[in-house]
């Protein structure tokens, strides 16, 4: 039996790529070469080093699946590591996008284990232009970390979900607030 690691679930509101922790989660989309929103602004400010090696993981495995992750160095950013990860595009819950969802955090906080990192920060997945529905994606968002930290955690002690519009802000702070 493994100890349990003690950790955190923070919250704030703010821009990611200005994120002090030793990972952050991209909002990828599929070809893993750059986008609007989170994943254009990770892109932007962490300079052509996070472009090139995204192009490496292309030429290794192909595009990234959805609910898949993978993970490249920062380069300009404050942060070590940019885990990118594939959300679902909101299809009524019709294709799986609970599960999918759930796996971009799984996934994203097994690769923060394998790196060995303390400190991981999310976006809102899937709930911008993929047009998840903010409160759902929020509560899976949460309940998929929560599982993770309690049963295979074995290095990550602080978890932050940083959103960037007060909507996304006010379901995360119901949540979390609502559970402690």
């Amino acid at each position: 039996m493994t100890d349990k690691i003690p950790y955190e679930i923070e919250l704030t509101k703010g821009d990611i790529t200005s994120l002090r922790v030793d990972a952050i989660v991209n909002a990828a989309n599929s070809s893993l070469m750059g986008g609007g929103g989170v994943d254009g602004a990770i892109h932007r400010k962490g300079g052509r080093q996070i472009l090139s090696e995204c192009i490496a993981i292309r030429c290794k495995q192909g595009k990234c699946k959805t609910g898949q992750a993978v993970y490249t160095s920062a380069g300009l950013l404050p942060s070590k590591f940019v885990i990118h990860t594939v959300g679902p595009i909101w299809a009524a819950g019709t294709l799986n996008e609970p599960e999918l969802l759930a796996a971009c955090y799984t996934n994203s906080l097994r690769i923060a284990n394998e790196l060995e990192v303390s400190s991981i920060a999310f976006p809102n997945i899937s709930t911008g232009i993929y047009h998840y529905p903010k409160k759902e994606a929020a509560l899976v968002a949460y309940e998929a970390v929560k599982n993770f930290m309690e049963n295979e955690n074995k290095v990550v002690n602080k978890v932050v979900f940083i959103c960037f519009d007060d909507a996304n802000y006010i379901c995360y702070k119901d949540l979390i607030l609502g559970n402690k």
